[in-house]
């Protein structure tokens, strides 16, 4: 391949880098998905990235959960929040936890 050829391959290359979609986290999306409407989290919950505010439940931006702490209060339930183990399947309270533990550290 000589220069020139190899010049516009590299420049076409790293434009689609650019310009491409990203591809998204299929997980990430899920959990949003559970957290907006199969498990309807957003009707207690802040959670700036969901669009959600709402003082009823703790506000997610503020105690940034991890993933293991969501999945532990998920299952079992805490306070008045009731346990959704056996509403969700593991995937899905997997898949919320992951993303509530991502988007309220952003």
């Amino acid at each position: 391949m000589n220069k020139a050829k190899f010049f516009y391959f590299i420049l076409i290359l790293s434009s689609n880098l650019f310009f491409l979609p990203a591809h998204s986290d299929p997980m990430f999306e899920m959990g949003k998905d559970v957290f907006l409407n199969k498990a309807n989290c957003a009707t207690c919950h802040t959670l700036a990235e969901a669009g959600s505010n709402s003082q009823i439940g703790p506000n997610l931006n503020q105690i940034k959960p991890n993933m293991m702490r969501v999945m532990s209060v998920v299952k079992n339930g805490i306070g008045i929040m009731p346990p959704l183990e056996g509403l969700l399947s593991d995937q899905e309270i997997e898949a919320v936890a992951h993303y509530v533990s991502i988007a309220a550290s952003q």
